[in-house]
């Protein structure tokens, strides 16, 4: 057998051969994706808020002195009278505050009574030019002085009286109790909420917002409010307040509607929701947020073209629901893919899946 011996310069270059034969580069995939094209579309007219009724004027009732519970005398959902008692303090102490304002006022009374029938005898000696009229000044002085003092311990007595009245805590309207913040044998300072008295009268509806839509409540034209416990019964509703700042954890603003014409079907604190709807609302583009990814801080979208995806910034101007409103980098007619877009790199090919 004769061996033949080949160059080791050409074997490798045959095994280079082969390798880049066996890895020569494969077509990119064809990634299947779902597009939506953007239009110009209007605000919805009507957005459904979830909401809690609440009253039109809620009271924190609180003692004007401090002391111990000895008794609550409501619970959770009494209904109550103006005047009717809520809690009880121990008054022993108040009350013997209360006896010697008294007490003093009256030693004081017995000394202006006194000086009063002396400044009468001086008088007749004046007259008769006894004494001197420095004397008799002298005395009328003492009268003033203790009249002066007696009507001072008069009003520490009445206040200390006042005081003792304190020790029962009553209701200053009529409503209906919604929260117990003390007990009995409770201490509590003069000013710490005992119960929480929602007045009787108007009740509303309490909801959030979103800052992309306080536009819309702003402008609303009608309010519609339906519960839960209650479902085919409406009731028109009036906008009040919308809180001016913003909730530091939620990000959204308070919103009270007044509710009108509501009847014994509406309790507070029932679930609830609130149909707002504007007219006027002004027209955006809207692309879903799955469509969004970032590169860096600026958000993109991924616009398909000739079967290709290109990237292109965009500069967003809220949340509406979830969908995100375009300001800017997008214009009616451009073909967006709407989901998947951080698994794309831009000019990669893609087909688009019709939807049945």
């Amino acid at each position: 057998m004769k061996w033949t011996f080949v160059p080791a310069a050409l074997v490798s270059a045959g095994l280079l051969a082969a390798c880049s034969d066996a890895t020569e580069k494969k077509p990119d995939e064809v990634r299947p994706v779902r597009v939506i094209t953007i239009g110009v579309s209007a605000e919805p007219n009507t957005v459904s808020y979830a909401a809690e009724v609440r009253p039109r004027h809620e009271v924190r009732l609180s003692f004007r002195v401090g002391g111990k519970i000895v008794e609550r005398l409501v619970e959770v959902g009494s209904k109550v009278r103006a005047g009717q008692p809520v809690a009880r303090l121990d008054a022993a102490d108040l009350t013997l505050s209360a006896a010697s304002a008294k007490a003093q006022a009256a030693s004081l009374e017995t000394e202006r009574n006194l000086a009063a029938a002396d400044l009468a005898r001086y008088r007749e000696l004046r007259e008769k030019n006894f004494i001197s009229q420095a004397e008799f000044d002298r005395r009328a002085s003492t009268l003033e002085a203790a009249a002066a003092k007696l009507d001072a311990a008069q009003a520490v007595f009445r206040q200390s009286a006042n005081q003792a009245g304190y020790a029962l805590l009553v209701a200053d309207s009529a409503g209906v109790i919604t929260a117990i913040e003390a007990e009995a044998g409770q201490v509590v300072t003069a000013g710490q909420t005992v119960a929480r008295l929602a007045r009787k009268g108007e009740v509303e509806a309490a909801f959030a917002v979103p800052e992309a839509q306080r536009s819309l409540v702003q402008n609303a034209t009608d309010l519609m409010l339906t519960l839960n416990a209650a479902p085919g019964k409406q009731w028109k509703a009036k906008l009040r307040e919308l809180s001016p700042a913003a909730d530091p954890v939620s990000r959204t603003y308070a919103v009270r509607a007044t509710i009108a014409g509501a009847d014994e079907d509406i309790e507070l604190g029932m679930s609830a929701r609130v149909a707002v709807t504007a007219a006027g609302a002004a027209p955006k583009l809207e692309v879903p947020v799955a469509a969004l990814y970032s590169r860096g801080d600026q958000p993109q979208v991924f616009v398909v073209n000739d079967g290709m995806v290109q990237a292109r910034q965009v500069k967003t101007a809220g949340i509406a629901g979830e969908r995100v409103v375009i300001e800017s980098g997008l214009k009616p007619g451009d073909v967006v893919v709407a989901a998947g877009a951080a698994l794309l790199r831009p000019g990669q090919h893609v087909r688009i899946l019709q939807d049945k």
